[in-house]
Formats: structure tokens, C-alpha cells, sequence
């Protein structure tokens, strides 16, 4: 049976390399291995992933914002007959994406940093460029073989990592999907096109770009959005970017190119800036959570994730992962039932356990076998173990879970069972009533340094430069009476 669906998938393959689409963009013909149907239908898929995965920014406001000029600068693309949506996600990474058939996100992070309408609509129309172009799709092709092997060599088995592999497919194919440096330089082109026939001064794109790249040196983030990490280096890509800029407003005779500074700094006063500690955050490898009043460790070293459905972390190589997450059920034993089904696990151990003076059921469990005999006639299975936790704090039936392949499960028991049996009640006021960072707009008095200005409210010496950064500007920068610049608020 194997043999066969591996012969007809790879025939079916074969056969959808043999078809092209032209680009909408270029004109040329390119190989694809979706049809726009397809694409639309992807993203229609992906989008409640995406939402569940961070979680929509509670501003109405910002989000008419987006649409409106999402819809608009969508009305002129390459694509107008693609269905748009436009989100800001509740996350404080800087970055925006886009997603096939028209979907594009940005992160409240990156909103953040925009001084002006005209920065933010450039990026904008440089996303909605990756979708005009079908850049994605493209590289959903070239992947596609890559994405099979990826998937075929998860440590995790299916049935027992499904919320896992779905997160970890959806992800590497969303958000860690990287353009070359072709496609990075077509987007550009064409978000300098689309927001100069909005009417917007994309030369303030190119502005952005320089803000960005010294926002990921000085943070020190390992990863930068996805239209920095592929693209020439920004002294480069700020004189394209200028260069065409001049040109479309040539072109449009756009004389009085709209920058609005003042009218996007008041749109994003109050808007969280960071981690938003309500929705939980790490300090010294313990993740606490104000709004739900618990706590546990996270071994140290390990990366983690943190989204409103759950709390993942894994060490650097791969081989474990634990979770956090709701449970369903009205008692421990009903959310065990169907935890082990929903994930076919075959219960080794299990007992009843308090864990700080909460009612627990502690149990070890191993993948369920499915058709085991044939699986292994064509390679070899590795076993899966897992320790599971759940607990019972007021309404909530808490589910943490440790997988590991069964021969390395000794040595990462001690880790799974520190962080689930060190769940506790969290009665702590500082971390109880941590609130996050807000962005304030304020108004320069008098001219002046934008440092002295920082000095008069209050910003705190180590935190001069990001405050800079943050505003686009240099400490040394002259700023006149009447300026909105941007300081914070609980510091």
C-alpha cells in the first residue's frame, strides 16, 4: 500500500510540474504547482491558524485602520481580484507577513515602530507585493519535496503530536518562510509602486528600513523580519528604494506625497509595547501568569513559545518538547479519557497526586500502535513516551505534557516532572499586578535634543537609545517645538 501512494504521489507530482501560470506581475511564465483556487483555498486555511496561534489586537480602531488602507492599496495592485484581509496580531515580535490568496498580518510589534502613515503603507504594499507576485506559491514549490521529507522525519508520531505537527507545519510554512533576494528586491518595487498611487511619500519606506536594522542590532534578535534577513545590506537597499521612490513620484507627479506623522502617532497612543505580561511571560525560567494566577519552572536552556492556546518549550536539540494548555472535561478523569484518545495513547501508569495542594492524575503513556506490522516492514518506528500532568485549579483543568522518543525518555524525566509537579498557585503582587508597557505620545514644549527631551520625562538612561530607535530618530536629533515623539509608560 505504501509502495503504491508513494508511486501515484510522486506521478502526481511529475505532473504538476509540467504546469505553469503566468506572474501577474512580470508576465512571464512560472511553475507553480497550485492554482489560485488552491492558493485562496490556503489561505482560507491558515488564516484561524494564524489568529489562534497569536490572537487579534484588541484596537478597533488600528484594525479599520489596516483594512482601510489594505483595501485600498489593494484596489490597485497586480491581483485587485483576490478577496483581502488585513489583521494586526497580538504579538510583540516586529514583523509582517503574508499569507497565499491574500491574507496579510501585521505584528502590534512592528506597528510600534512606524513614525508615519507613509513608512507603515510601504511595508504594507511591499507584502501585499509578495501576494501580487505569488512569491509564496513559488516558494511553496520549491519546497514542496523538501516540506514531505521534513514531515516523514518528525521525531513526534502524528497521532500523538498532531497539535504540535500542525503548529510546527504551519509555521515553518507562515512565519519562518524565507523570500530570496530577488523576490525581497520585486516587493520592494512594488510597495514603493502601490503606496505612491495611494498618494503616499515612499522615500520614508527606505527611512524604515534603516529604523528596523537598528532595531535587530540593538536588541541583539537572532531572527529579523523576513524582508531584512534575505535582502542586500540596508545602505543598499535605502538608495533603491529612494531611487525609486523619485521615480514613481516623477512618474504620478506627486508633488505633495503624504507622509501624516502626527496623525499615525496619535492612532498608536496606548498601544502595547512588548511582552504583554496579563497574557503571561518568563522571568529567571519560571513562567508565570497574572490574569490565570499560576506558575511552573522551564528547564534551563530551553527555548520557549508562548500563544493564547498554549505554552510550548523544547531544548535546542529537538528531541523533547512539553505543554501547557486547557484540558476539557469536568473532572480529571474525563479530561484523561479524552486526552488519551484525541492522541491514541495507551496509559502505562496512573495515579492520583497532589501537586502543591492541587488534586492531580499523574500518568506515563505510550503512542498507540497502528498498523504496526506494516510500518515496520518499511522502516523502523521509533516508540513514543509521554508524562502527563493534569490538574484541577478552580474551574480549569490544566494539561502539561512531556513527549519524548521512549529510549531517550529517562533522561528527560527529571525535567518533565520538576516543571509539572512545581505547578503552583501564584500569590506573588509584583508578578500579580505587572501591567505592560504602553506607548504615550507627547509633545515637545520647546525645541530641543530628543535626549534632553527623554531626560524631562523621565527615560530611563539605559533605555535612551531603544527610546530612539523606537522614535526613527538619533539622541543628538534636533526636535522642534510641537513635535509628537514617542516614551513609554511603566517603565
Amino acid at each position: 500500500m505504501k509502495k503504491t501512494y508513494i508511486t501515484c504521489f510522486t506521478a502526481s507530482i511529475l505532473l504538476l510540474f509540467n504546469s505553469c501560470a503566468t506572474n501577474p506581475v512580470t508576465g512571464k511564465r512560472n511553475l507553480v504547482l497550485m492554482s489560485e483556487e488552491q492558493e485562496i483555498a490556503m489561505g482560507q486555511q491558515s488564516d484561524p491558524a494564524v489568529i489562534a496561534q497569536f490572537g487579534l489586537y484588541d484596537a478597533p480602531k488600528l484594525q479599520n485602520f489596516i483594512q482601510q488602507k489594505g483595501q485600498a492599496m489593494a484596489a490597485i495592485s497586480h491581483r485587485s481580484n483576490l478577496e483581502y484581509h488585513f489583521r494586526i496580531v497580538d504579538s510583540p515580535v516586529v514583523n509582517a507577513f503574508a499569507v497565499p490568496g491574500g491574507y496579510v498580518y501585521f505584528t502590534r510589534g512592528i506597528m510600534a515602530y512606524f513614525n508615519n502613515e507613509a513608512q507603515f503603507a510601504g511595508v504594507l504594499g511591499h507584502e501585499i507585493g509578495h501576494i501580487a507576485a505569488r512569491h509564496s506559491v513559488q516558494q511553496q514549490t520549491k519546497s514542496t519535496l523538501a516540506q514531505v521529507g521534513l514531515l516523514a522525519g518528525m521525531v513526534l508520531a502524528p497521532n500523538v503530536a498532531s497539535q504540535l505537527g500542525d503548529a510546527a507545519s504551519q509555521g515553518l510554512g507562515l512565519l519562518f518562510l524565507k523570500f530570496g533576494r530577488d523576490d525581497e528586491r520585486q516587493a520592494d518595487k512594488l510597495g514603493v509602486e502601490y503606496s505612491s498611487k495611494i498618494g503616499y511619500d515612499a522615500e520614508e519606506m527606505a527611512d524604515f528600513f534603516l529604523t528596523l536594522s537598528r532595531q535587530s542590532k540593538q536588541s541583539g534578535a537572532e531572527e529579523i523580519p523576513d524582508f531584512l534577513s534575505t535582502h542586500p545590506n540596508p545602505e543598499d537597499r535605502y538608495e533603491a528604494v529612494n531611487k525609486l521612490a523619485f521615480d514613481w513620484k516623477k512618474k504620478l507627479k506627486l508633488t505633495h506625497a503624504k507622509v501624516d506623522r502626527a496623525e499615525y502617532l496619535r492612532l498608536i497612543d496606548g498601544l502595547v509595547y512588548g511582552e504583554d505580561p496579563r497574557q503571561g511571560f518568563v522571568e529567571n525560567f519560571v513562567f508565570y501568569h497574572p490574569e490565570l494566577k499560576f506558575k511552573f519552572p522551564i528547564p534551563n536552556g530551553w527555548a520557549y513559545m508562548n500563544s493564547p492556546q498554549q505554552f510550548q518549550m523544547a531544548p535546542k536539540d529537538g528531541k523533547a518538547m512539553m505543554s501547557l494548555s486547557l484540558a476539557p472535561g469536568e473532572t480529571l478523569e474525563a479530561a484523561a479519557k479524552q486526552l488519551l484518545q484525541q492522541y491514541q495513547l495507551q496509559p502505562v501508569e496512573s495515579k492520583s497526586v497532589t501537586v502543591n495542594g492541587l488534586p492531580a492524575l499523574a500518568i506515563i503513556a505510550d503512542q498507540q500502535p497502528q498498523q504496526q506490522a506494516q510500518q515496520q516492514q518499511q522502516q523502523q518506528q521509533q516508540a513514543i513516551r509521554t508524562l502527563i500532568y493534569l490538574i484541577k485549579y478552580g474551574d480549569n483543568i490544566y494539561s502539561m505534557i512531556g513527549i519524548s522518543a521512549a529510549e531517550n525518555f529517562t533522561n528527560y524525566f527529571p525535567m518533565f516532572s520538576n516543571t509539572m509537579q512545581n505547578f503552583s498557585v501564584l500569590s506573588d503582587p509584583d508578578k500579580l499586578n505587572r501591567k505592560p508597557e504602553r506607548i504615550d505620545i507627547k509633545t515637545i514644549a520647546q525645541t530641543t535634543t530628543l535626549g534632553n527631551a527623554f531626560q524631562k520625562y523621565n527615560v530611563p538612561e539605559k533605555r535612551m537609545e531603544e527610546l530612539a530607535i523606537l522614535n526613527g530618530m538619533q539622541l543628538t536629533d534636533q526636535v522642534e517645538k510641537g513635535t509628537l515623539i514617542k516614551v513609554l509608560e511603566n517603565y
